[in-house]
């Protein structure tokens, strides 16, 4: 048995810890380890204290946190870098004298050679190369004057002869015009041509630019027009001839969707001139005239094929990822009196609310396909099989040929993912009858599986990752009246004893895919959140209303009466049988003649009650719209500009989240990488075409500290590789840090 150790602390010493004490005394400090004196230095001798810290830690005599908590004002950081010294270089490390400083690096000949290097226009990383000296030492001698200061990049002649323009000169230049065409219209010749139809568009021409707000956003140039951003022109997009093109309209969108500008009315606190030339323009579009140009688009192109498209596209580039999509509903709701939309349960706000649902399909990462949107709807069972079925049947790739289905019965064509609110017989084999699999959340789950069929298992992720889980899987049936269809059952046994059970038809799937499948649905509520959050995709797009075709079924309001007047009477026959219940129990005789009114009221409630049953039954549940009083007929809010506007959305969070997977591999965190991009995209940065060289050389000032900056150096570097050219200008984009 170890031998405890008394705590004996002497007069005057500090305390750390349970066990430790430091005596400072007459120009020495001593260590205490109980009573024992462990170690004693000079007050002076900084590598004594150095040394007798770090073996006190490395023997367990005291925690770091607990000296950083003491007086002795050591830091955790610090504490941790003499633990390193003392493991990697033992204690002779502490008492070796510093090597004193070898000769001058800069010396005059390495000087003369980096000021001609420099002169000439050579960057500062490239000249630390050649001259073979630190990067970090000659950025040191530029600053103190050593080496000849190299003038900024964009201040005084261009290549073409042009002088770069510093955001305080621009801001002045584009007040001065305000008093004839509009603030920043200083391309008065194109605008005077394109109001005399005389060009299609104006030229997209970038000039030379400091200090340009939101000049990050061209670094998300790449990744927008790689998720389709510019495929529907000229087929879905186009605009009639004027200043701005479909290109300008559609850039901006989805510039102000990077940027967090959730409505056209955010512009008029950004200087129009400013993310003009952000778009090669002398300023974007003024509020009324973007939506005017974005309801022309809607109204007079296909947003929905043009939908239809990129979500087919999406899925062949991800094939693997396509076969198991995520379905989910999620509830716009809507405050206006333009429309008087059906009321809904929204679970967030806990109340019923008018709206529309929108039902989104993703795939596991959060990535959306397309949206389907509906004022009226059944559910999402309904919703599935007459909406999203058959575009998913047309779209979704590499499914089985009818040969190989035929041949194997339990083979399916890809998987539909979905909450507790399609679990029914119903809607699993209606999708089966297409040989669609689903996997859900089971309902009224009462009995219990016994522990011990449980076994730990790992369970991939579909982001790459892994995790362990206790999971059992039977073979059970799901019945609903005469009709029944086997399901492969799989049960996650959690650390409190609590069962989750989810079903499949997907019987080929073994149960660590359907658990790693089913618990990543997740993603698609933290889609709703970051997209309600930051794209606003709630937002009202279009002012005004369409009718819904008088075939529609809606609910009867005739029932729903029925309905509601039934449940009171229940409600007051309880009451009833409460109070007489009450009052037998009472024994009192003197409210006898109370209590037989009471069984009278009861007994007419339930007279009126089995007529009102026999009412609710003659009542259809839901009539068609054509037969309900015109104030009381639901309207659709005009759809196509949401859909528009919902798609260059889904463009912009894929653009983003491409992105983010580029950034991911040097953060810790996601959230942190989806931080840096948004911080990337409201950065300033300096514009350099180059017209000879036919380049555009974005320098994005820099980030809030070293880490990030070398992150997105390490982006910006990905991004130089795939040597994209601007869609309309051709010029090869570069990407450099300011």
């Amino acid at each position: 048995m170890p031998q405890l150790l008394l705590q004996g602390f002497p007069d005057g010493a500090i305390r750390i810890g349970p066990t430790l004490s430091v005596l400072k005394k007459e120009g020495r400090s001593t260590y205490f380890v109980g009573p024992d004196n462990y170690f004693s230095h000079a007050e002076t001798d900084a590598a004594g204290r150095r040394f007798a810290l770090a073996t006190l830690i490395a023997n367990g005599h005291v925690r770091p946190c607990e000296v950083e908590a003491s007086g002795l004002g050591i830091a955790h950081r610090t504490l941790m870098r003499w633990i390193r010294q003392l493991d990697k270089q033992g204690p002779d490390a502490f008492y070796t004298p510093r090597s004193k400083r070898g000769a001058a690096v800069m010396t005059p000949e390495k000087v003369a050679a980096c000021g001609r290097l420099l002169a000439a226009g050579e960057k500062i990383a490239a000249v630390a190369r050649q001259t073979r000296v630190g990067e970090s030492t000659l950025r040191k001698a530029v600053r103190c004057g050593r080496v000849p200061q190299p003038q900024p990049t964009g201040v005084g002649a261009s290549p073409e002869g042009a002088e770069a323009t510093t955001k305080s000169e621009r801001s002045r230049a584009d007040a001065q015009v305000a008093q004839g065409m509009g603030t920043a219209c200083t391309r008065a010749d194109e605008r005077m041509a394109a109001s005399l139809g005389l060009i299609k568009s104006a030229v997209t021409r970038f000039e030379h630019s400091r200090d340009v707000p939101l000049g990050g956003l061209l670094a998300g140039l790449p990744a927008l027009c790689g998720n389709g951003l510019l495929s529907g022109l000229r087929r879905h997009l186009s605009l009639p001839d004027g200043f701005y093109s479909a290109l300008h309209v559609v850039s901006v969108l989805s510039f102000m969707a990077l940027a967090r500008i959730r409505r056209p009315e955010g512009l008029r606190h950004v200087p129009p001139g400013e993310l003009g030339k952000l778009v090669g323009l002398d300023r974007i579009p003024e509020v009324r005239t973007l939506r005017e140009k974005t309801a022309w688009l809607a109204a007079h192109g296909a947003p929905q094929a043009w939908m239809q498209e990129l979500s087919r596209s999406w899925m062949e580039a991800d094939p693997q990822e396509a076969g198991y999509l995520y379905v989910d509903g999620h509830v716009r709701v809507y405050h206006g009196d333009a429309a008087l939309l059906p009321r809904r349960y929204v679970s967030r706000e806990r109340l019923c609310l008018r709206g529309t649902t929108d039902y989104w399909i993703n795939d596991a990462l959060g990535r959306p396909f397309f949206v389907v949107s509906q004022t009226v709807t059944a559910g999402l069972g309904a919703a599935l099989l007459d909406k999203i079925v058959p575009e998913l049947l047309a779209s979704v790739p590499v499914q089985p040929t009818s040969a190989a289905l035929d041949a194997d019965a339990l083979l399916h064509r890809f998987v539909v993912i979905f909450d507790r609110e399609g679990a029914d017989h119903h809607l699993l084999s209606a999708l089966w009858k297409h040989r669609i699999a689903a996997i859900t959340y089971r309902k009224a789950v009462k009995d219990q599986w016994p522990e011990n069929e449980f076994v730990e298992t790992e369970v991939a992720l579909p982001d790459g990752g892994a995790t362990r889980m206790k999971l059992a899987s039977r073979t059970t049936t799901l019945s609903a009246g005469d009709t029944s269809m086997p399901v492969l059952e799989v049960r996650r046994l959690s650390e409190t004893g609590h069962q989750t059970a989810i079903i499949t038809t997907a019987r080929h799937l073994r149960s660590p895919q359907v658990a790693g499948r089913m618990f990543t649905r997740w993603c698609q509520e933290n889609f709703f959140a970051y997209m309600m959050e930051h794209y606003d995709i709630d937002g009202l797009v279009q002012y005004g209303s369409q009718e819904i075709p008088g075939t529609v079924e809606v609910v009867n309001p005739a029932r729903r009466a029925l309905e509601k007047n039934l449940q009171e009477h229940r409600s007051r026959i309880q009451k009833l049988h409460a109070k007489l219940g009450a009052a037998h129990l009472r024994e009192d005789g003197r409210d006898l003649q109370m209590r037989a009114e009471w069984l009278q009221d009861i007994q007419k409630l339930q007279t009126d009650l089995a007529d009102l049953r026999h009412q609710r039954k003659n009542t259809p549940k839901k009539v068609p719209l054509s037969t309900l009083p015109e104030n009381a007929r639901p309207r659709d809010l005009l759809p196509l500009g949401k859909m528009l506007t919902d798609t260059i959305k889904m463009i912009a969070y894929r653009a983003e989240t491409a992105l983010v997977g580029l950034l991911r591999p040097r953060l810790a965190k996601e959230e942190e990488a989806r931080a840096l991009i948004r911080e990337l995209f409201v950065s300033s940065a300096d514009l350099e075409p180059d017209e000879p060289k036919n380049t555009l050389t974005i320098r994005i000032h820099r980030m809030a500290n070293p880490a990030h900056d070398k992150a997105v150096d390490a982006l910006l570097a990905e991004l130089n590789e795939l040597k994209f050219k601007h869609p309309e200008t051709q010029a090869r984009m570069i990407y450099e840090l300011a």
